[in-house]
C-alpha cells in the first residue's frame, strides 16, 4: 500500500505552494536555460530528478530526464483527454479512440488506403444508421452490413502493424490507459532505438484511421464485461456516483455504458480526436539513457510540424456541498468491504497536500492510526486509506474488510473514530516528522526508476502544474505543525462522506448481451505497407548486449561465525537491504509461516506491539519475515545510517518476542475470515485453486493447510518457539547497500547464533501428475468464463530455453503475437486471451504449456475451438518470424541486471542448477533460429500434447455438452478445492 499511496502524494501542490512567501522559494527557483541547438528548457534549482521541460513552438510539452542504469527510455506519450470529456450520450468513447490508435494512419496498416477509405466511410455511415435505429431486427440487419462491409475492408487492411514495428525494436510493455483526465500511450524502448520510434509515432498520431473498428469494439466491451465481475470496481464507481453526483466523475465512467458500448460513433470518436489530439495538449516524456541536446532535437523534427488548435476544456458546474452522509450499496460475489470517502477539492488545491499527510497519519504500512489501533490490534479484518486528486476534485477515502463477527456499519464506525483521534489531537507529535522522512525515503527509491520519474513527470503535466511545486512540495509539507492538522481536521471532516457497501449477494443491474456472430476478419500477416517497408530499411546504432559474471559481480565476505555473507554495492543512494537467508521453508516446516505471520502481532519484555511498530517507524525501517516454499527470509530495509539501531530492534523482536494467547486467537480468526473471504475471489479460486489442482490434484502444497480444529488447538508458546529457534539453522546472509564492513561489524555484534548449526527438516515433496482427459470447473456468479489448457511437458531442460522464450514472442503474447491476432483481432473472441511455454523454475521440475481465453459463455466453445486449432498447428509467417527474433534478441542486449537483482537472479538461475549468465548462450542460439527450428520445437513440446482443462464460469449459462468433448467434467467445490474440509467432487 505504501508505494501505491506514495504516487498519489508526489502530485504538485501549485497553489499550497506558489501562493506562499516562504525560504524555499530561491532554493528551487525556477531556470530557463537554452542547449547547444538553440532549444530553451527550464530546470528546477535542487530537483533530484534533472528535469528538462521544454515547450516546441507549437505548445508540445518535452519532458527529458536522464537515468543510464540501463539502455533503455521510458517513453510516454500523454494527452489532457479522458472519459471526462465523452460526450454524455457516447461514454465510453475516450477509451475507444485508445484502442483505435493502435490500428494505424493512411501510411500504416494498409496496402490501399484509398480503396479502403471508401468501405471505412460505408462503415461509419451504418454506426450512424445503427446507432439512430430503434428497431432491434432493423439493428441486427444494419449490423450484419457493418461486418459484411468490415470484413472486405480488412482484406486490405494488415492488422497488428504498429505493434509488429514497435515490438520489433525490442519495446517493452506497450500499451495505453485512459482515466478521467488522461489518456497515455506507454512503451520501454532500447535506447539505440529512438529516431525509428520517433518515426513511427510521429506518423500515429498525426491522423486517426478507424479501421477493424467492430472487432475492437467487441473487444472493448469484453472489458467492460471484466469490470462488471469486477467487484471492487462496481464499489468504487459507485462512491463515484455519490461524490460527484452532477459532475462526470460521477455520471460518466471510463469504460461508458453498455447502450453506448453497443451503439458507438465514429463520428463522434474522430471528432474527439481532432479537438484533443493537438500538440499544446500533449506531451512526449523520455526518462532513460538519453542525450539531452541530440534527443530534443529529434523530438521537434518527428513532432515538431504538428499543428496547434485553439483548445479549451469543458467546465462544469460546482457541485452542491454534501451535508449529511450518502450512503449506496453494490451486491456481487466476492467479500464485503465499506468504503467511506470524503470529497475535495483538486490537484494543486490547498487541500492537497494537508489531506495527503492527513492519509499517511492514519495509513502508512506500520505506525498509522488505522494500522495500529485497526489491523494491529486485529479490531478489523483488514483496513486502509488512500487519496486521489484529479483537476476538478479529489478525495480522501477509507476502506475496511469485517471481521467474522462484524457488520460493514461495526468497520465504519471504527474508520471514523481514527478521524476522530486526529480531529482531536489524539496522535503523537513524531508523527508528522516520521511521514514526511518516509515519504523522502519513497521518494529517493522512486527517482532512481526511470519509469516512476516519467510517471511523476506524467501527473504534473495532466494536472497543469509546474514542476518546481512537486520538487518543494515535502519542504512544504515538513512545515506543518500539529495545530494545523487539527484545525484542518475539524473543518474537513464530519458527516460529509460517501459510505459504500459492497454486500455479498446477486448483482441484478448486469447487463448480458448475445453474441453478435462477427465474421472473422482478415489479419494479412503476409502484406507490408510501404511505411513498414522504409521501417525496416532503417538501421539503428548498435547495442551490443551485457553479460554478467556473477562470481565478481557477488562479493563475499565470512563473519567470525563463520556465517557467509555475499554482497553488492548500492551505486545510487545510502538505501540498504539486509537479509538472513534460510535455505528451508514452508516445505520443510509449514509452521514457520505460520509463526511469521503471528510475529507481526507480537511485542517484547520492552515494547507493546504498538510501540515496536512505532519504532522501527521513528528509524525509517521496514521489516520482512517472510517464508516461501523453500526459503526463509528475515530481512531490514532503509537508509544506511540506522541500519544499526534497525537491526538490533528486530534483534530485540527474535529473542524477546512474547506470546498472547488473545492476540494469537483473533490471529486464527483472521485467518479463518480470510481463507472464507478468498473462496468469494474468482481469481484466487482460478489461478490458485483450479491452477494447483490441475498440476498436483489433491497431494499439493496448497491444500496441505493447517486445519481449523489444527490451528485452534496450537499453543502460542509453540509458534513463538519457532520463530526463536529459526536462528539455530543454517543460515547466510545478502546485504545491498553501502559500507559492508559496517554492516559485517552490526551483524557480529548483533545478530547471535550457535555455535552448530542444525540441518534442516526433510522436505515434503509434491508430485507433478500428468494431465488430459480433465475438465475442471467451478461454478461462480460471473458475466464471463475464464479457461486455461494446461499441459505437463518434459523435465526441464535448459538448452531448451532460449527456443521458448522466441515462441512465447512469436506465438502467445504480446499484442502481436499469433493467438492475440486470432482470437482477439481477427474473431473477436475475447478481451484476454495467450499461451505459453514455461520453464520450470527448479531442477527436475517438469516444463508445461498453458494457453488462456477470458471471454462471454456464449463465445466460449468457439473460443476454445481456435486455441485448440492453433495449439495443434502452428500458423507459420516468415516476416512475423523475423520480427519477433529480432525483438527477442533486442531485449536481451537491452537488459541489465543490477542493484539487488544481480543477487537475486543468481538465486534462480541456481534453482535451476544454472551458475553463469545463460543469456549468453540463449543470445547466440536464438540468433541462428529459423522460423523450421521453431515449428520444430513447437512439434517437439506443444502440438498434439493432452491437456487438463480448468474453467471457471456461470454454470446456469455454460455449455457443458461442448466442455465434455475436452474430457471428462469434475464440478469441484471450493472448500475441497483448497481443503477447508473434506466435502467429496461432484460429476456433472
Amino acid at each position: 500500500m505504501r508505494l501505491t499511496k506514495f504516487y498519489t502524494l508526489i502530485i504538485a501542490l501549485v497553489c499550497f505552494s506558489a501562493c506562499k512567501d516562504n525560504s524555499s522559494k530561491q532554493e528551487y527557483a525556477i531556470n530557463s536555460e537554452t542547449d547547444a541547438n538553440g532549444f530553451t528548457y527550464e530546470t528546477v534549482n535542487n530537483d533530484p530528478t534533472g528535469l528538462r521541460l521544454y515547450t516546441l513552438d507549437n505548445g508540445l510539452k518535452v519532458y527529458l530526464g536522464k537515468n543510464e542504469e540501463e539502455p533503455k527510455i521510458q517513453t510516454l506519450i500523454a494527452v489532457r483527454a479522458g472519459s471526462t470529456y465523452d460526450p454524455a450520450d457516447n461514454t465510453g468513447l475516450a477509451h475507444y479512440l485508445e484502442h483505435m490508435v493502435f490500428k494505424g494512419t493512411d501510411e500504416i496498416g494498409t496496402t490501399d488506403y484509398e480503396t479502403e477509405s471508401k468501405f471505412l466511410k460505408q462503415i461509419s455511415d451504418l454506426y450512424e444508421a445503427h446507432k439512430k435505429e430503434q428497431d432491434p431486427e432493423a439493428k441486427k440487419a444494419i449490423y450484419k452490413q457493418i461486418d459484411s462491409v468490415s470484413l472486405e475492408a480488412s482484406k486490405i487492411a494488415i492488422a497488428n502493424e504498429y505493434d509488429k514495428m514497435v515490438n520489433s525494436l525490442g519495446t517493452e510493455g506497450t500499451n495505453a490507459f485512459t482515466s478521467n483526465e488522461q489518456t497515455v500511450y506507454v512503451g520501454k524502448i532500447p535506447s539505440n532505438e529512438l529516431d525509428k520510434w520517433l518515426m513511427v509515432e510521429s506518423e500515429r498520431f498525426s491522423q486517426l484511421v478507424l479501421r477493424l473498428f467492430h472487432t475492437e469494439i467487441e473487444a472493448v466491451y469484453e472489458e467492460f464485461n471484466r469490470g462488471q465481475d469486477n467487484d471492487g470496481r462496481k464499489q468504487y464507481y459507485a462512491t463515484l456516483q455519490g461524490l460527484y453526483p452532477t459532475h462526470p466523475y460521477g455520471t460518466q465512467s471510463t469504460i461508458g455504458v453498455s447502450e453506448h458500448l453497443k451503439n458507438p460513433s465514429m463520428e463522434a470518436i474522430n471528432a474527439y480526436f481532432d479537438k484533443y489530439y493537438v500538440p499544446n495538449n500533449m506531451a512526449v516524456i523520455l526518462v532513460g539513457d538519453l542525450d539531452f541536446d541530440e534527443t530534443i532535437k529529434k523530438v521537434n523534427d518527428a513532432f515538431g510540424d504538428y499543428k496547434e488548435k485553439e483548445l479549451m476544456h469543458p467546465t462544469f458546474p460546482e457541485l452542491e456541498p454534501i451535508t449529511e452522509p450518502v450512503k449506496k450499496e453494490v451486491y456481487g460475489p466476492t467479500a464485503e468491504s465499506v468504503y467511506v470517502a470524503f470529497r475535495s477539492k483538486g490537484k494543486g488545491s490547498d487541500q492537497e497536500v494537508m489531506l495527503t499527510l492527513v492519509d499517511y497519519m492514519l495509513a502508512n504500512s506500520q505506525a498509522g492510526l488505522i494500522d495500529l489501533n485497526l489491523n494491529q490490534k486485529q479490531m478489523v479484518q483488514q483496513a486502509s486509506s488512500f487519496t486521489n486528486f484529479n483537476n476538478d476534485y479529489g478525495f480522501h477515502l477509507l476502506y475496511g474488510r469485517p471481521k467474522a463477527d462484524q457488520t460493514l456499519d461495526d468497520v465504519r464506525d471504527l474508520l471514523l473514530e481514527q478521524i476522530e483521534k486526529v480531529k482531536k489531537g489524539e496522535f503523537e507529535d513524531w508523527l508528522l516528522d516520521a511521514v514526511v522522512n518516509d515519504l523522502r525515503l519513497s521518494q529517493i527509491r522512486q527517482y532512481e526508476n526511470a519509469s516512476s520519474t516519467a510517471y511523476a513527470y506524467l501527473e504534473a503535466f495532466i494536472g497543469f502544474q509546474d514542476w518546481k511545486d512537486r520538487v518543494v512540495m515535502l519542504d512544504e509539507m515538513k512545515k506543518i505543525t500539529k495545530d494545523q492538522v487539527v484545525k484542518f481536521a475539524n473543518e474537513f471532516y464530519g458527516n460529509n462522506y460517501v459510505e459504500v457497501h459492497k454486500i455479498k449477494g446477486e448483482d441484478k443491474s448486469i447487463v448480458k448481451v448475445e453474441n453478435p456472430g462477427i465474421t472473422p476478419i482478415e489479419l494479412n500477416r503476409d502484406k507490408e505497407s510501404d511505411f513498414l517497408k522504409t521501417f525496416n530499411s532503417k538501421t539503428s546504432p548498435d547495442l551490443k548486449p551485457q553479460f554478467i559474471d556473477y562470481k565478481t559481480a557477488i562479493k563475499e565476505v565470512e563473519m567470525d561465525n563463520g556465517v557467509k555473507v555475499s554482497y553488492v554495492d548500492n551505486p545510487n543512494n545510502d538505501i540498504f537491504n539486509l537479509n538472513i537467508i534460510f535455505d528451508m521453508g514452508q516445505d520443510n516446516d509449514r509452521m514457520v509461516s505460520l509463526a511469521a505471520g503471528y510475529l507481526d502481532y507480537l511485542g517484547t519484555d520492552k515494547y507493546s506491539p504498538e510501540e515496536l511498530k512505532q519504532e522501527f517507524y521513528k528509524l525509517g525501517i521496514s521489516t520482512n519475515f517472510f517464508s516461501s516454499s523453500d526459503k526463509t527470509y528475515v530481512g531490514i530495509s532503509g537508509l544506511k545510517e540506522n541500519l544499526d539501531a534497525g537491526l538490533a530492534l528486530l534483534e530485540n523482536l527474535w529473542d524477546n518476542a512474547q506470546p498472547n494467547q488473545d492476540t494469537y486467537n483473533k490471529y486464527v480468526e483472521s485467518i479463518l475470515k480470510g481463507r472464507e473471504d478468498g473462496k468469494t475471489q474468482k481469481g484466487n479460486i482460478f489461478w490458485n485453486g483450479l491452477m494447483s489442482y490441475a498440476q498436483y490434484g489433491e497431494n499439493s502444497r496448497l491444500r496441505n493447510i493447517y486445519s481449523e480444529a489444527e490451528l485452534k488447538k496450537i499453543n502460542p508458546e509453540e509458534l513463538v518457539s519457532t520463530i526463536k529457534e529459526l536462528r539455530n539453522y543454517k543460515q547466510r546472509v545478502f546485504y545491498y547497500g553501502n559500507d559492508i564492513d559496517a554492516a559485517v561489524a552490526s551483524l557480529e555484534k548483533n545478530h547471535t547464533v550457535p555455535e552448530n548449526f542444525l540441518d534442516y527438516p526433510e522436505k515434503t515433496e509434491y508430485v507433478n501428475l500428468e494431465t488430459g482427459g480433465n475438465v475442471y470447473f467451478v461454478d461462480y456468479d460471473m458475466v464471463q468464463s475464464e479457461i486455461m489448457l494446461l499441459s505437463k511437458g518434459d523435465t526441464f531442460d535448459p538448452k531448451k530455453m532460449a527456443a521458448s522464450r522466441l515462441f512465447n514472442t512469436y506465438f502467445g503474447s504480446g499484442l502481436s503475437s499469433i493467438v492475440f491476432q486470432e482470437i482477439r483481432e481477427s474473431k473477436s473472441l475475447a478481451y484476454s486471451a495467450f499461451s505459453s511455454y514455461r520453464n520450470a523454475s527448479e531442477v527436475g521440475k517438469p516444463d508445461y504449456t498453458m494457453a488462456y481465453v477470458g471471454t462471454q459463455a456464449n463465445k466460449l466453445e468457439q473460443a476454445v475451438d481456435a486455441m485448440m486449432e492453433l495449439m495443434t498447428n502452428m500458423p507459420e509467417a516468415e516476416d512475423q518470424f523475423n520480427q519477433a527474433k529480432e525483438a527477442t534478441l533486442k531485449k536481451i542486449a537491452a537488459q541489465r541486471i543490477t542493484k539487488s537483482n544481480i543477487f537475486w537472479t543468481y538465486e534462480g538461475l541456481k534453482k535451476r542448477g544454472i551458475t553463469n549468465d545463460n543469456r549468453e548462450e540463449m543470445y547466440n542460439t536464438i540468433k541462428n533460429m529459423t522460423l523450421e527450428d521453431l515449428k520444430t520445437f513447437f512439434n517437439e513440446n506443444i502440438s498434439g500434447k493432452s491437456y487438463n482443462v480448468m474453467v471457471i464460469g456461470n454454470k446456469k449459462d455454460m455449455d457443458f455438452e461442448a466442455l465434455s468433448t475436452l474430457g471428462e467434467i469434475k464440478e469441484l467445490d471450493i472448500d475441497y478445492l483448497f481443503n477447508y474440509n473434506q466435502e467429496e467432487d461432484v460429476k456433472l
